[in-house]
């Protein structure tokens, strides 16, 4: 046997370093659910994906979701917030799509890194192998080479995580040119696996013509049509509407679309995202997805998350968030701060009412109106200059007026020059990112010094402790925490003593000296480096998300 066959079929967790893994060498059959999208982007493959996993998981399945992007980025990393939206960040460290973010938070699982791959972390493994000699000389291709690389991701991640059932969305549209390697290696699966243990669901869009009243389902045909053309008959269709889906058009489409009626099921829009799961079950969903897959399908038990969409729905006493960021007008930025809010606020029973203020329009005295009447302010984190100086002054205005405030990442680090300069004393403070200066209240880490790559962050899970006392250990309930971190830059410790001495008090460190957290006496003024929004679940809000809800509603009623 060749010898770097060998080599790569040893499994071990760093299962990306290998090629085609033999996952029936751990004794578990493997399900794979493989989601595609049709006309157009934007339909919502993301939200059926982790609705998908939240229902199997109610019947007692272990699941894990994959997403798979086109792109030839390595990760989202180096991709721009305001296009792209927010970098979703694994405990391990992976810079991922918000997609991510919606899958840990339906199926309360943290997942790994290896649950988001691009096309060019696919490319770049190839090409690395064939530097290395592994295909000894072969030319290497798309197919069997490329497509290969991807099933491998696919089964190594389903055997990392031990799952009864991978969900693997496909970015993208059917047809798009960049994730056709991709849908082969899909239909490769359907081929490669027993019968019975892969599937096809795809989501299309049904238009509803608002001048002749008229649903068409011309575009679901089509769209099949071109996955028929890859070699995929989908199992079930999916299809986005605006209203009911009549019986007339299902039938229509199920006709032409070479699948049961029963197989037809609509998603029309729903209030909440969170609705979505319990509008799929109502359609059958997960019952045909268990049909189809030939295992049992148990009464789910989706008790807790129907409480949670229950209070949400009932939550009627406002509570008045300014969300002060620097892509304000770019919401997907902040999709994971916007829903730790809504997690704390439908645990507390009220209605977050989020104001987006572009940092930018605060950087002159009159846009501070903006901030009136606001219960609540939070300052988001970002990176670059830009907006900056509206952020420190969001937070002055936070702390002048007794406003909670709560500062993540560069947030904090906008807190913290703001008091260094108007309470402190110190009139240059300012982040060494933005250049020079005689106060660097806020400095580059030891892990990014020398180097000018943006990859050379502090990221994932870190330990910290929490100072006895403070706002922040009493949020959290507990001494020593662990939370999920993504910065270059964190608050300068050789200011420490200064800072505590007028009044601001470190709240956490990692590593003994290293600040993770600062919170002002006399008040909810609490910036953190970590990311906690991105630990938060519709079940189990985040601990300071809540109390900051919690110290907003308090400010409101003073």
């Amino acid at each position: 046997m060749n010898h770097r066959f060998i080599k790569y079929t040893q499994f071990t967790h760093n299962f990306h370093e290998g090629d085609i893994l033999m996952t029936k060498d751990s004794g578990k059959t493997h399900k794979y659910v493989f989601i595609t999208g049709g006309v157009l982007s934007g339909l919502g493959k993301g939200i059926l994906a982790a609705s998908l996993g939240r229902l199997l998981k109610a019947r007692s399945y272990s699941v894990t979701n994959l997403k798979f992007d086109a792109y030839i980025n390595i990760d989202p990393g180096t991709m721009s917030l305001s296009r792209h939206g927010e970098v979703f960040i694994t405990g391990d460290g992976g810079e991922c799509d918000l997609d991510i973010g919606h899958y840990e938070r339906f199926i309360d699982e943290n997942l790994p890194n290896e649950a988001n791959v691009t096309m060019g972390k696919i490319y770049q493994r190839v090409i690395q192998k064939e530097r290395d000699m592994f295909y000894e000389g072969t030319d290497v291709q798309v197919i069997p080479h490329i497509t290969d690389e991807i099933k491998s991701h696919i089964r190594g991640t389903a055997a990392k995580t031990e799952a009864d059932i991978s969900i693997v969305e496909i970015g993208g549209t059917v047809g798009d040119i960049e994730n056709m390697p991709i849908i082969e290696a899909a239909r490769q699966m359907l081929f490669d696996e027993p019968r019975g243990n892969v599937m096809f669901v795809h989501l299309t869009l049904v238009p509803y013509m608002e001048k002749s009243g008229e649903m068409k389902s011309k575009p679901t045909q089509q769209s099949v049509k071109e996955l028929l053309s890859f070699g995929i008959q989908p199992d079930l269709i999916v299809c986005r509407a605006v209203r009911e889906v009549s019986s007339s058009i299902k039938e229509k489409i199920a006709l032409f679309c070479n699948v049961r009626r029963d197989c037809v099921i609509q998603n029309t829009d729903a209030d909440s995202i969170y609705d979505v799961p319990l509008q799929l079950e109502e359609e059958g969903f997960a019952r045909l997805v268990c049909e189809k897959l030939a295992i049992p399908c148990p009464a789910p038990d989706l008790s807790e998350w129907i409480s949670f969409c229950d209070r949400r729905r009932n939550a009627l006493k406002p509570v008045n968030i300014a969300l002060v960021g620097k892509y304000a007008d770019q919401r997907d930025a902040y999709l994971s701060v916007c829903e730790a809010i809504n997690h704390a606020a439908t645990a507390l029973d009220l209605c977050p009412v989020i104001t987006w203020v572009a940092a930018e329009s605060l950087e002159k005295e009159e846009g501070l109106s903006a901030l009136k009447g606001i219960d609540g302010i939070i300052i988001p984190a970002g990176f670059g200059e830009r907006g900056v100086a509206g952020m420190i002054n969001a937070a002055k205005y936070a702390r002048e007026n007794k406003i909670p405030c709560f500062g993540i990442g560069m947030g904090m680090h906008c807190m913290v020059t703001e008091f260094a300069r108007n309470v402190l004393g110190r009139a240059d403070a300012k982040s060494a990112e933005y250049g020079d200066t005689t106060t660097p209240i806020v400095t580059i880490i030891p892990e990014s010094k020398g180097t000018d790559s943006t990859q050379a962050m502090r990221r994932g899970n870190m330990q910290m402790r929490l100072t006895e006392g403070t706002l922040t250990a009493r949020a959290y309930g507990e001494a020593a925490i662990t939370e999920r971190h993504r910065h270059r830059y964190e608050v300068n410790s050789k200011y420490r003593k200064a800072l505590e001495a007028a009044g601001l008090c470190v709240s956490a460190v990692s590593q003994n000296t290293r600040i993770e957290g600062v919170e002002l006496k006399g008040g909810w003024h609490i910036g953190v480096q970590f990311h906690p929004e991105f630990l938060s679940r519709p079940n189990r809000p985040h601990p300071m998300f809540k109390a900051f809800v919690a110290a907003s509603l308090g400010n409101r009623s003073i």
